[in-house]
């Protein structure tokens, strides 16, 4: 972290703050999951950013999603003590096996992804669409950062040639 400053931060920053406003208010208006997406973008950027991030995170997100949707469908057909313990163990085992394909790698995200569905009381067309808007909102950031912060480089930039040395005396 040699050599990084606050000021490395400043473009994302702003960038992500601007759009979290923004998602905000967008999201209460049209009665979107706000906070699902939250997670989702935190899931792009633990995934590496980039175009990466973006995919690794949105289908690990994606995947876990659809697993706890499975497992709720299950579950609804269950009639016995310890169903549920036994749905999340087969669930935490999928997750991680899953892994082994490179584009389910990600498995924190596909974690976030189940608890994001059950945290919804199993809304999955909500969390879905709030989980695409999270992914989008974690490239667009990204990418505005990077311009927000290559403007505060140039105007912070040397002018001119470097003052010579003083002399000793």
């Amino acid at each position: 972290m040699k050599g990084l400053t606050m000021k490395n931060y400043l473009g994302v920053g702003i960038s992500v703050g601007v759009l979290a406003g923004l998602w905000t208010q967008l999201s209460i208006e049209l009665t979107l999951i706000t906070w699902v997406a939250f997670v989702a973008w935190a899931c792009f950027f633990a995934a590496g950013g980039g175009r990466a991030g973006l995919v690794k995170g949105l289908a690990a997100n994606v995947s876990g999603v659809l697993w706890a949707y499975l497992a709720s469908l299950a579950l609804e057909q269950a009639t016995f003590n310890g169903a549920v313990a036994i749905a999340v163990a087969l669930l935490g085992f999928v997750l991680c096996v899953q892994a082994a394909l490179p584009l389910l790698s990600f498995i924190p995200g596909a974690f976030a992804g189940t608890a994001l569905f059950f945290g919804t009381a199993f809304d999955l067309s909500g969390v879905l669409i709030a989980i695409v808007a999270g992914a989008l909102l974690g490239i667009v950031s990204e990418v505005l950062g990077a311009k927000i912060q290559a403007s505060f480089d140039r105007t912070s930039a040397p002018t001119g040639p470097a003052p010579a040395p003083a002399a000793v005396a």
